[in-house]
């Protein structure tokens, strides 16, 4: 098993349980404690996990890690999700993109399109959008938002609430078990909210890592998304919740 895989797995089972001690995950994946307590410095140093005594919890619900940081979580995954959602998009669309670094990858994947009408208040997914000559992007003003290159604020909801677009991509901070889509930043949440509302079907795009993981700000219900995509089965809560709903499962391969 590499460093990396073992990580993975490390994130996998806190977040099961919660908290695991540093013991028991020595144990669990046949290694030295300081191994392991490397491993969990490292998973701490990108705000993934906490560092409680003897072991390691769930990350605290109010701040997400760095932007630069997430650009390169589940890097894999989120560019599977994005040609996955580009695929479900022709051309000459009209979309909302919201921030988050899995909806700049959706951005990235565009490109090869023709004819689409962006609206973003994702200043990195406007700048790889502009190296298609044939889109026409539509940056929304409002206060910028530094962490996250991202606009936000009341002029940015009343901006989007111009349009009405065919699609709507989302990203999230974590998806609850009982399907409540969850973020971190409340003046993110009510731009997001907004394109929701103003779009004809909204796309949410979510790698493995968002299931069960805890934010504080409430940004709507799974059930309200046409299509979520994502690289892994959800857990068997989601997944029973999604079947009684009208949303879409769409694992990217």
């Amino acid at each position: 098993m590499t460093e990396a895989d073992r990580q993975e797995q490390i994130l996998a089972l806190v977040h099961q349980r919660g908290f695991v001690s540093i013991e028991a995950m020595a144990e669990h994946f046949s290694v030295t404690p300081q191994t392991i307590r490397r491993d969990v410095n490292r998973l701490c140093a990108k705000s993934l996990l906490r560092r409680y005594h003897g072991g390691a919890g769930l990350p605290s619900g109010i701040e997400n890690a760095a932007y630069q940081a997430r650009q390169v979580m589940q890097l894999a995954e989120k560019k599977r999700i994005a040609h996955a959602v580009a695929e479900e998009i022709p051309d000459g669309s009209s979309i909302f993109i919201a921030i988050g670094t899995t909806t700049e990858q959706v951005a990235r994947a565009l490109l090869d399109h023709r004819g689409l009408k962006i609206i973003t208040n994702n200043l990195h997914a406007a700048n790889i959008l502009t190296e298609n000559a044939d889109f026409e992007v539509l940056v929304a003003g409002g206060i910028m938002n530094n962490r996250e290159r991202g606009l936000v604020g009341e002029s940015t909801v009343e901006f989007v609430g111009q349009f009405k677009t065919d699609f709507c991509v989302v990203g999230v901070g974590g998806i609850d078990g009982d399907g409540t889509l969850l973020d971190f930043d409340v003046r993110e949440v009510r731009v997001s909210q907004a394109m929701m509302q103003h779009a004809r079907q909204t796309v949410v795009v979510a790698d493995h890592s968002k299931f069960g993981r805890n934010a504080m700000a409430r940004l709507g219900r799974l059930e309200e998304a046409q299509l979520l995509v994502t690289d892994r089965p959800p857990p068997a809560a989601l997944k029973t919740l999604i079947k009684r709903s009208k949303t879409r499962l769409l694992l990217a391969r």
